[in-house]
């Protein structure tokens, strides 16, 4: 852990290859320390923003819960008839449970990657540990929340997900905020290991002046599937995001999907990475992406083929004001003769037949642009369970609304 330190220490100046750079020294780190609290006993506020990201109080088909309020953990568990099957911990729970989590601690994601890697070592709050046991098929989802609620503050969290051998998992994660402004780092490393299959699916819902920094590697062995789907529509200051997915394992797939709307004066930038390994393995970066207001996307996909295996990045991008901009950057590294990788990326505008159509069928003209970005930002994209689906599209029409 001293290694770790070192390391993260020499690296705290260091400047990330993509997004806007911060000062991480302009954000507060003392803050009040939240107590324990049961779901149902949640103030009105929280409950309803986390409800707005998928979270749900009332637990109703969730296997568990994992919620952190700034850098407390308020709540964690396991419904009764998953116990044995799953388990939900805070991360330094983890550590002092396991002497093997550090094994994993900081071996998909560097600690030296950059400033924001470096900040969560040395600065750390938490985070959850969620792990299914090999070979058990949870049928309902993990769920967790990772909240900021106190102004201006820094909020630093390392979360490690584990699906074992032969397991089939799925996690919602909410990210929000009542506070207007912050920053949030999230080190995510995430292990899928053989015959398992992990989906993941991550709301994000900040407030317009709150900076984001997350960092995900997943690491698939044979026979492994990860799909990791993202979704941001809310107006926040700064976002960058590059999550990597690894197929070692012959066999292996990796699916990174993200949908993103961006609004007001919201710098982001974001994209998904596979590298193809093992054997017959597979992967797809895809992105839909809408600029509206003064916001500015950079859109990026690679897929790095350095084994036997095919992938596929698809990103498109809708401008629907004068003022905003979407960069899409799809890249493509073939390594070996055994790969075979392709893009397709697009970025324009509504066209006016989708328009008069709608238009024609009694709807105002903002009615219609309206109903064509919804359907841009479909989250059936995902290709999730119909009950999560539904529960997403509920978000992705509330929020829609709200910022259309």
């Amino acid at each position: 852990m001293n290694e770790l330190r070192e390391k993260a220490n020499r690296s705290l100046e260091k400047i990330a290859p993509f997004g806007t750079d911060l000062k991480l020294s302009s954000y507060l780190r003392d803050v009040k320390e939240w107590e324990e609290t049961p779901l149902s006993e949640l103030s009105d506020d929280l409950r309803q923003r986390a409800l707005l990201t998928g979270v749900r109080s009332d637990e109703e088909l969730r296997c568990g819960t994992y919620f952190q309020l700034d850098h407390s953990v308020i709540f964690e568990g396991v419904k009764k008839q998953f116990e044995g099957k799953i388990e939900i911990l805070s991360t330094k729970e983890a550590i002092e449970k396991y002497d093997w989590v550090k094994d994993y601690w900081w071996n998909a994601v560097s600690v030296d990657s950059d400033k924001y890697t470096a900040e969560a070592e040395l600065e750390w709050d938490n985070g959850y540990f969620l792990r299914a046991l090999p070979d058990q098929k949870v049928v309902f989802p993990m769920q967790a929340c990772l909240f900021l609620s106190q102004e201006e503050i820094s909020q630093n969290v390392h979360n490690l997900i584990i699906a074992e051998e032969g397991s089939d998992l799925q996690i919602i994660t909410g990210c929000t905020s009542s506070a207007r402004s912050g920053l949030h780092i999230g080190i995510s490393e995430f292990y899928v290991k053989k015959n398992a299959k992990l989906t993941f699916t991550m709301v994000h819902r900040w407030s317009p002046e709150v900076d984001v920094r997350p960092r995900a590697v997943t690491i698939l062995d044979e026979n492994a599937t990860f799909t990791n789907n993202y979704i941001c529509l809310n107006p926040v200051k700064s976002l960058q995001r590059y999550p990597t997915a690894i197929c070692a394992g012959d066999d292996s797939s990796a699916n990174l999907n993200s949908i993103i709307l961006g609004a007001g004066n919201a710098d982001i930038d974001i994209g998904g990475r596979v590298v193809l390994k093992g054997k017959n393995t597979s992967g797809h970066v895809v992105s839909r992406c809408v600029g509206k207001d003064r916001s500015k996307i950079h859109a990026r996909g690679q897929i790095i083929g350095d084994g036997e295996g095919r992938a596929h990045i698809d990103c498109r991008g809708l401008i629907v004001s004068d003022e905003a901009k979407i960069y899409a950057i799809p890249m493509l590294d073939g390594l070996s003769k055994d790969c075979e990788l392709s893009h397709e990326a697009a970025v324009g505008k509504i066209k006016e037949e989708e328009l008069w159509y709608l238009m024609s069928r009694k709807l105002t003209e903002d009615e219609a642009t309206s109903l064509i970005i919804k359907g841009y930002l479909d989250p059936g994209i995902f290709g999730l369970p119909k009950e999560l689906e539904e529960e997403i599209k509920k978000v992705v029409e509330i929020t829609t609304k709200e910022v259309m």
